[in-house]
């Protein structure tokens, strides 16, 4: 069986994290004007997402996405180009109208991750961030089309680069999920997981 296409950040293996790597600049596709987006600081909770919302290179099963703190996050250059995907969707993702790529996606509203933005590392201009550290939404690639009998070499390849699959997000992410809920009692930990994979 061919070896499962993944992501090319991932399929000739995972570039290790750069304990000197302090943020950098997001660029998008376009060679005319392209959007820059700086990140101060390194990304957080890097993983493979295999969820249909999430922006995907040509050809590639899974997103790899991160987190920074929204407060951390500034466009530097030709934001006139970006536009939101998606407006009620709770990851606010801002794509370049004219290459696709999604540069930052803030989450607005009240919810564990409210306050982080979402992005997707290989676009930085440097390399050094953190590397991917699990997979989260696997079984969601089906609905992007992939044979449901791929699913075991897929899985397989997953833990084969040191990404433990998972249907949901990781266990420390449910569980921080779950505290939150406790704290703030306003929806299900099952909701809110459940609207982080709808988002």
């Amino acid at each position: 069986m061919a070896t499962p296409h993944l992501h090319p950040a991932l399929d000739g293996g995972i570039a290790p994290t750069s304990p000197d790597f302090s943020g950098g600049v997001l660029v998008c596709n376009c060679t005319d004007r392209p959007v820059r987006v700086r990140v101060e600081g390194q990304v957080a909770h890097n993983h493979a997402c295999g969820c249909t919302k999430c922006w995907k290179p040509e050809g590639a099963t899974f997103s790899v996405v991160a987190v920074a703190p929204v407060d951390k996050v500034t466009v530097l250059e030709n934001g006139d180009k970006l536009e939101v995907v998606d407006s009620s969707a709770l990851i606010q993702r801002h794509r370049c109208r004219s290459c696709g790529v999604h540069m930052y996606g803030p989450v607005e509203r009240e919810h564990p991750f409210q306050g982080l933005a979402f992005v997707h590392p290989e676009r930085f201009e440097t390399e050094g961030w953190q590397q991917p550290g699990f997979a989260a939404f696997v079984s969601s690639v089906i609905e992007a089309g992939v044979d449901p009998q791929e699913m075991d070499g897929i899985r397989a390849r997953l833990r084969e680069l040191g990404l433990e699959p998972y249907d949901s997000l990781n266990p420390a992410l449910m569980d921080y999920i779950a505290t939150w809920t406790v704290q703030h009692r306003t929806k299900s930990a099952a909701q809110a997981a459940a609207e982080t994979a709808d988002a």
